[in-house]
């Protein structure tokens, strides 16, 4: 398999002069019965991808609000099977790529090579699973191997060089650029050291790259599509969502699409 699938979205997106947006929504949040609106809503507000977080006990990168949204998800009854199920009905109508956050044990649970045919099946996109480094991922990278399901690289501020190349080499759909050391969540201020360490990025791989954490202001949208492919927001999107916000939402997916690129 290519893998390219939400590789090609992301530069689409920038063939047609505009930086990727990829909002982040709790999957069972509100319910499972609002996935399917939720979804079809950021697909029609012009999201490139979207990624689907699955709710789990005891998460390591979340931040407040994340974590809140996983904990109403779990006592809505969200489980990586129901959420797979509940995509069964609808997923023929998603025309975006759609990519899985997850950690590793509900994906142990599940088993890994029934896990990679249903993600195969749904059309899923690309995968994040961010308690699983690198060095560990074979075993996932081989139950992937036969679909076209990326599994994505994260990539941090303090990863060394060498790592990064490892990292980058090995990535599949898009790089993940952490913006900042730290958990999920808004920031009033943004690294001012991201441009380079972006740069360093994109010389050593031909995958866009796409900044994500901390980002939750249409303002830092703006900012950060002038250094990046796009951008990843999850807790302002969260929130939105569970303020019953659209506006907010389509102003923070708009902001990816107000400059064109020359």
């Amino acid at each position: 398999m290519t893998k390219r699938k939400l590789e090609q979205a992301i530069v689409s997106c920038l063939n047609n002069g505009q930086k990727a947006f990829v909002p982040y929504i709790m999957a069972g949040d509100g319910g499972l019965d609002k996935l399917k609106d939720r979804i079809l809503f950021l697909q029609k507000a012009g999201a490139t991808a979207i990624e689907l977080g699955i709710p789990f006990s005891d998460p390591v990168a979340d931040g407040p609000t994340i974590q809140q949204a996983g904990e109403r998800a779990l006592q809505n009854g969200a489980t990586l099977k129901n959420i797979m199920r509940e995509l069964e009905d609808f997923f023929h109508e998603v025309t975006i790529p759609l990519i899985l956050m997850t950690y590793y044990n509900p994906i142990l649970s599940y088993g890994l090579s029934n896990f990679a045919k249903d993600c195969h099946h749904l059309g899923i996109g690309g995968l994040i699973v961010p308690d699983v480094p690198y060095e560990e991922s074979e075993s996932l990278r081989t139950a992937l191997s036969e679909t076209d399901v990326a599994l994505v690289p994260l990539v941090s501020l303090t990863s060394p060089k060498e790592r990064i190349k490892k990292i980058v080499d090995a990535g599949e759909g898009f790089i993940y650029a952490v913006s900042i050391n730290g958990i999920t969540g808004a920031r009033t201020e943004m690294n001012n050291n991201l441009g380079e360490y972006l740069s360093s990025i994109k010389e050593i791989s031909d995958l866009p790259v796409m900044v994500g954490f901390g980002i939750s202001t249409p303002d830092q949208v703006e900012k950060m599509t002038e250094i990046a492919d796009g951008v990843i927001v999850g807790s302002a999107i969260v929130e939105a969502f569970n303020e019953g916000d659209s506006e907010q939402i389509k102003n923070l997916i708009n902001a990816s699409k107000s400059k064109i690129i020359s």
